[in-house]
């Protein structure tokens, strides 16, 4: 895998350091902001909201840009807006920041996915995918318990600045590994915006989409009150919560990794064995989440399947729109963030009167609602099981 991808994982797992961080942060934002940890939960959906406003908008505006320019444009202004929430006193400015950071984040995500997929061969978009996700997941097994600690060590304000400081090293890795020209950098092979929109009639795109959103909404419906559910349902100290965010966090390291080696040939066996795993495993954790041991290794497991399950199915977005180059990264972009708004507004509602477990339940449902759709869509989302070398299906 080419140099420049690993250094847009870099920038990528500053950005999933902050859209996860809160998971571990939630109840000291509360209490600091004198608000309702319902209410504190909703930063996750409005920093996904941001995404998915700004992730066509942010592609369709910075589509002839170089690559390289569009990318250090919005990791600085991803930075800012964390200065801004590290000194700030008011909840209304925090949620505002947030929703900027997101949409300088979905430019920035956009842009990564579709310059990720021309760096590699056009049969290995999962894998190519898998390293940029790999960001992520090892935000949350590194970043987001590290985040964690230091906001119980020092408050929630610090994660903020922490994260503002891991953007520096990002932008002159970007600036030195991207370079400024070239096919795999530049806007793209000269498709008209109207053209790239008009992949959005492709059923497979569509359907594909809609898994993927269903799917990463039931993760964020769990993983934005994983906090709660360790210390409220399970009756843990505080000190449990980093542990069962990095149970989590390698468990989706794991889950992308053999996702991002297997999805490309096999879509149909990843995707059609691990969702109903999935599912399984959320109805598990609604049932034992009250049990210690239970709890822990359930987290670490549904870390693994939600991650498989998801970046397979993102991975089959870009397959889908692969006649939308420059726009396709902002419909997986959209795809994950429908979900990640979603979820955790769905479960914040659901959390009152359900012993805390009713984020875990709208998981189960959110997925089970995927299976519905995936079983009669399965052969229209993964067309085949082995792609010829260099020919991706037609959407």
């Amino acid at each position: 895998m080419p140099l420049a991808l690993y250094l847009l994982a870099l920038a990528v797992f500053a950005m999933g350091t902050s859209e996860f961080m809160l998971a571990g942060l939630v109840p000291d934002i509360a209490a600091g902001l004198d608000v309702s940890v319902g209410t504190a939960g909703l930063l996750t959906s409005a920093f996904a909201v941001g995404m998915i406003l700004g992730a066509p908008v942010m592609a369709a505006f910075a589509r002839r840009w170089p690559a390289r320019a569009a990318l250090l444009g919005c990791l600085a202004l991803f930075a800012a807006c964390h200065v801004v929430a590290a000194v700030m006193p008011s909840f209304a400015v925090l949620f505002v920041s947030r929703v900027v950071a997101a949409v300088a984040n979905a430019g920035f995500l956009a842009v990564a996915l579709s310059t990720a997929t021309r760096l590699v061969a056009p049969d290995r978009k999962g894998r190519a995918l898998a390293v940029l996700l790999s960001g992520t997941t090892v935000a949350t097994v590194a970043g987001v318990p590290a985040g964690a600690l230091l906001g119980t060590a020092l408050g929630w304000r610090a994660t903020f600045w922490a994260v503002a400081l891991l953007c520096v090293p990002a932008a002159l890795g970007i600036a030195n590994g991207v370079r400024p020209g070239g096919r795999e950098t530049s806007g793209g092979p000269g498709r008209s915006l109207a053209a790239e929109l008009a992949q959005l009639r492709a059923p497979r795109l569509l359907v594909a989409m809609l898994l993927g959103a269903l799917v990463n909404g039931g993760t964020f419906a769990v993983f934005t009150f994983l906090a709660t559910i360790v210390t409220g349902t399970a009756g843990l100290a505080e000190a449990w919560v980093p542990l069962a965010l990095v149970l989590f966090g390698i468990g989706s390291f794991v889950g992308v990794t053999a996702a991002g080696r297997l999805s490309d040939r096999h879509p149909r066996l990843v995707i059609g064995a691990a969702a109903p795993a999935l599912l399984a495993g959320w109805l598990l954790l609604g049932l034992l989440a009250d049990r210690a041991v239970p709890l822990l290794v359930l987290v670490f497991v549904q870390g693994v399947l939600a991650f498989a399950v998801g970046s397979s199915l993102i991975a089959r977005v870009l397959y889908a729109a692969s006649g939308a180059p420059t726009m396709g990264g902002s419909y997986a972009t959209v795809a994950l963030n429908v979900g990640a708004a979603a979820g955790p507004a769905i479960g914040a509602a659901a959390l009152s009167g359900s012993a805390g477990l009713g984020p875990v339940w709208v998981a189960a449902a959110l997925t089970g609602v995927a299976l519905v759709v995936l079983v009669p869509t399965l052969r229209l989302v993964a067309p085949r099981d082995r792609p010829r070398e260099g020919v991706v299906p037609a959407p």
